[in-house]
C-alpha cells in the first residue's frame, strides 16, 4: 500500500498541511519541523509527486543553464566543469534540478529560451555569457523571468550578475610580467564582442600605459576559447620583425595551444617567451613548464551564481552584482628576470 502524506503527518506528529508546506519549502516552516518531516519521509520511503506539486505551486524547481554558442567549444574547456560543479553543489543543496540548453545560432537559442520560459519548464535561467544587444535578455526582462548573468552586461546596469573584476585581474597579470623585467608584452584575446574580453584587454592596456610600455596592435590576436586558437595565434604573433617576449593569454585552455605553438616554433618558455593565463584549472600546474595563472574562483562563481538566482526566484533580498575575488598563482612559465631592452 502506497505511503501518503497522512501517514507521514501521523508519524511526524504534525498536520498533513504542514507536510505539504515542508515539501513546498515554505519559508514559514521552521528548520526543526522541516528536518523532522523529511526524516520521516525518508524513513517511510515517501516520495512526493513533483509534477503534481509543480501544478499546484506553479514552480518547476528547475534552473536552466543556457550555453553559449557553439556549446561544443565550451564542453572542451575544463573551466566549464569546475563552474558547473559549483552550480550543482548549490542546486542540490537547495533542492533544484538542472536543465541545460542552447542553440546553433541566435535564432535557435532564442526559440529554445522562449519554449522553456513559456512552457513553465524552468523557474529561472543562468546565462554563461555576456554579449551586446542580446535578444535573450530582452525576452527574459519582458517575460519577467528571474535570470542571472555570469559576467557584465554591455547594455544594462541593472542586470543581476556574478563576475570577477576582469580589468583588475588582467592588470595584475600584466604587472606581474612587467615586474619580471618584460617590456614587449602581447595579448592572446578571446572573441572581441564579449564583455570579459573587452575588460581583460582594458586591464592589459592600462598596465602597459602606466609602465610607459608600447601597445602594438600586431601583438594582440583575437581568437576563441580553444586550444587550437592559441596554437594558430602563435604563427601570427611570433612571425613579426619584433615579436613579444611575454604573453597574457585569455584562458588556460588557450594557453595550452600557445605552449604547443611556441615549442614547435623553437621558443623556450619562459627563457624566450613568458606566459600568464587565466582560470587556474588543475592541468595548469601539470604542463611543461607549469603555467602562471589567475585563479578567478571558478567553483565559487558557479556556486554563487546559482545561490543568487535561487534567492531571486524566492524573492529574497539579493545583491545586484557580486564580484568573486581573484589571485595570481605564480609558476615557472612567467619567472624570467632580465634587463629591459
Amino acid at each position: 500500500m502506497a505511503i501518503t502524506i497522512k501517514d507521514v503527518a501521523k508519524k511526524a506528529g504534525v498536520s498533513p498541511s504542514t507536510v505539504s508546506r515542508v515539501i513546498a519549502e515554505h519559508p514559514r516552516i521552521s528548520a526543526k519541523t522541516s528536518r523532522r518531516v523529511k526524516e520521516v519521509m525518508d524513513e517511510l520511503g515517501y516520495h512526493p509527486n513533483m509534477m503534481a506539486k509543480s501544478l499546484v505551486s506553479r514552480t518547476s524547481r528547475t534552473i536552466g543553464v543556457i550555453l553559449p554558442r557553439p556549446a561544443e567549444e565550451l564542453l572542451l574547456n575544463f573551466f566549464f566543469y569546475e563552474f558547473m560543479r559549483g552550480v550543482m553543489a548549490q542546486l542540490t543543496r537547495a533542492g533544484y534540478d538542472l536543465l541545460m540548453a542552447g542553440g546553433n545560432n541566435e535564432r535557435e537559442e532564442l526559440e529554445t529560451v522562449t519554449r522553456l520560459v513559456r512552457g513553465g519548464r524552468i523557474d529561472g535561467l543562468l546565462l554563461l555569457y555576456s554579449r551586446a544587444s542580446d535578444p535573450v535578455i530582452s525576452l527574459l526582462r519582458k517575460e519577467d523571468v528571474p535570470f542571472l548573468l555570469v559576467g557584465r552586461s554591455l547594455d544594462y546596469d541593472d542586470v543581476p550578475s556574478v563576475d570577477n573584476d576582469n580589468v583588475q585581474a588582467a592588470y595584475d597579470a600584466t604587472k606581474h610580467l612587467i615586474s619580471q623585467g618584460q617590456r614587449r608584452i602581447g595579448f592572446v584575446s578571446g572573441p572581441a564582442h564579449l564583455a570579459m574580453t573587452q575588460d581583460r584587454l582594458a586591464g592589459y592596456t592600462k598596465a602597459l600605459t602606466e609602465a610607459g610600455l608600447p601597445f602594438k596592435q600586431g601583438w594582440v590576436v583575437e581568437g576563441e576559447f580553444l586550444l587550437e586558437s592559441g596554437y594558430r595565434a602563435m604563427a601570427s604573433i611570433m612571425n613579426q620583425p619584433e615579436p613579444p617576449t611575454a604573453l597574457v593569454v585569455i584562458d588556460d585552455f588557450v594557453a595550452f595551444g600557445v605552449l604547443k605553438g611556441l615549442t614547435e616554433l623553437g621558443y623556450r618558455i619562459p627563457e624566450d617567451v613568458a606566459i600568464v593565463s587565466f582560470n587556474n584549472i588543475a592541468l595548469s600546474e601539470l604542463t611543461m613548464p607549469p603555467i602562471t595563472s589567475v585563479d578567478i574562483g571558478t567553483y565559487q562563481l558557479g556556486y554563487t551564481a546559482s545561490q543568487m538566482l535561487i534567492s531571486t526566484i524566492q524573492q529574497d533580498p539579493v545583491q545586484q552584482r557580486q564580484l568573486i575575488p581573484h589571485r595570481l598563482v605564480v609558476r615557472e612559465s612567467s619567472l624570467r628576470t632580465f634587463s629591459p631592452v
